[in-house]
């Protein structure tokens, strides 16, 4: 897409999902309407055309980024290549750093619990509940 301006544009939805913040768009637009990314410190909807340049709160899961916008691709690719579409700030990734590093001295109960308890949690978790 392009503007009055000749500069590329792409919806922010789209977006999100081609850099792989997201699987999928319908995620990325979940995301956008409940607020979890910000433009340029704004609420947006999925539709917010989005241009080089422009700054971007992202919270996915319990990350959280701040980016700038260095480029538009309208297919998703490989992670590294989807890495060259922004840039994040030495403040982003160092609170990333440190959130990561809490995480893994520190994980949340249950956070290793997948699925269905099996047979022997099932019977510890009943004789426990009697």
């Amino acid at each position: 897409m392009t503007g009055h301006d000749d500069q590329p544009r792409q919806r922010i939805d789209k977006w999100l999902w081609a850099a792989r913040f997201f699987k999928t768009r319908s995620l990325a637009a979940a995301a956008l309407d409940g607020g979890r990314v910000k433009w340029n410190g704004q609420q947006v909807k999925p539709a917010r055309e989005l241009r080089a340049g422009d700054e971007l709160d992202i919270v996915a899961g319990e990350v959280r980024w701040t980016v700038v916008v260095r480029g538009i691709n309208a297919q998703r690719r490989p992670a590294p290549e989807a890495r060259l579409l922004y840039e994040e700030s030495a403040a982003s990734a160092a609170r990333r750093k440190q959130q990561e590093e809490i995480r893994r001295l520190a994980p949340m109960p249950g956070a290793n619990l997948k699925g269905r308890p099996t047979k022997k949690a099932g019977r510890l978790i009943r004789g426990f509940n009697e």
